[in-house]
């Protein structure tokens, strides 16, 4: 066991361990900054390229396809070839991703927009699941760090997208700040090439179980699904529409990393609270009551009051993310069934998260406004209340098949 694979032992700050910790916090910061900067400049990227609204919320929607296609066959990649020279793969996949997208107009636009899904994929699956077993005894404290570092530079991302494109002349510098990130992620990585975990899990010869055939399987695809069509679609779609109610471009970008940045005191409590409690629903009465009141205030255009709805939607999106990932342990009965429906629920949750962007875009078309497509937000947080609220009853998923 190298100093920076803690087992059944107190965790040493070595040097080795302090370049895992960074290099960790780094591939976090990769994971969404490629996917929040885009929405500050969306209209830039439309009056540039010509394309239309429904294209444009495509831009979102091709990493979740991504994410979807993909996620299931991730943790097969990493068993043959190591979970470090995957992530490290990645990241060669998500620079090019991000030079494609940015050299070579429309087609490299969306061609380098789905290897940047492709990569994230292996992040999303990957690092939770590598974090345990790397600090199985320091989770929380490494789970804290990988979300605090994705949503601080997402936040970072949104705020600073509109400005860059501005300094820099073209949506093209602002999509290139990612990949700052990626490169110092690749290269603080290099040291875990020399080692590697292997994966002895006795779990992966267990039969694979009918999850399908389970309400509460397709409950928390469903929350899992939603909250990220919420996420994918505001930060696609909500600096504009706050644009359209008055705001700089600029002032929008800023408005909206507040939603980013209002997610990280969720992420460090949620999973705390809702280890401790009996039953959940007062976690899902809370965030959808927040939900609900944000999207009626974007609904209403109070526009002066945009940085309070920002902050709800953040509480909101950082509860119900941190209570569905939270569901696939306490929903199980078996570290395997716990793995098999983290991996069902993501791919056909984000399956599902991969409709809203472009749906949200063809309402504004069709409509000529921003009433229906808003309207929409209220109904999807709704359905989400309803599916956390089935989720949350104290069973689980074996039990139910």
């Amino acid at each position: 066991m190298n100093d920076a694979t803690m087992s059944s032992k107190k965790m040493h700050w070595t040097k080795t361990t302090w370049l895992f910790v960074v290099g960790i916090a780094l591939i976090a910061m990769t994971l969404r900054t490629p996917l929040t900067v885009v929405g500050p400049v969306i209209a830039d990227v439309r009056e540039s390229t010509g394309i239309s609204n429904v294209l444009a919320g495509f831009l979102t929607t091709i990493p979740l396809l991504a994410f979807a296609l993909f996620s299931p066959f991730t943790s097969k990649i990493a068993r043959r070839y190591g979970i470090e020279r995957t992530l490290f793969a990645s990241m060669f996949i998500l620079a090019i991703g991000i030079i494609v997208r940015i050299n070579f107009g429309v087609y490299g636009l969306l061609i380098g927009t789905f290897f940047i899904g492709v990569a994230i994929s292996f992040g999303n699956v990957l690092m939770p699941s590598y974090l345990k077993l790397r600090f199985p005894l320091q989770i929380g404290l490494m789970m804290g760090l990988y979300s605090v570092s994705m949503n601080i530079s997402a936040g970072l991302a949104s705020g600073i997208s509109y400005p860059l494109a501005q300094t820099t002349f073209s949506w093209q510098g602002a999509f290139s700040f990612s990949l700052i990130f990626v490169i110092l992620a690749i290269v603080m990585w290099l040291p875990q090439l020399k080692h590697h975990v292997p994966i002895t899990s006795t779990t992966t010869k267990a039969p694979a179980l009918p999850l399908w055939r389970s309400p509460l399987t397709w409950a928390i695809a469903l929350m899992m699904g939603l909250q990220s069509l919420l996420f994918y679609t505001t930060a696609a779609w909500v600096p504009e529409m706050l644009v359209s109610q008055g705001m700089t471009a600029s002032e929008a970008g800023w408005t909206f990393s507040l939603m980013m940045l209002a997610q990280l005191p969720m992420t460090f409590l949620i999973p705390m609270i809702a280890s401790n409690m009996s039953t959940h629903r007062a976690i899902v009465f809370g965030f959808s009551t927040c939900y609900i009141i944000g999207f009626i205030g974007l609904y209403m255009k109070w526009t002066s009051l945009a940085p309070l709805w920002m902050i709800l939607l953040g509480l909101a999106g950082g509860a119900s993310f941190s209570l569905v990932m939270m569901l696939f342990t306490l929903r199980t009965e078996s570290i395997f069934a716990s793995a098999e429906l983290s991996g069902f629920a993501q791919s056909t949750g984000y399956l599902l998260a991969a409709i809203g962007p472009t749906f949200f875009g063809f309402l504004y078309d069709i409509s000529g406004n921003w009433d229906i497509p808003a309207f929409s937000f209220i109904i999807a947080a709704i359905v989400l209340f309803a599916s956390a609220l089935y989720a949350s009853q104290q069973k689980t998923v074996e039990s139910t098949l």
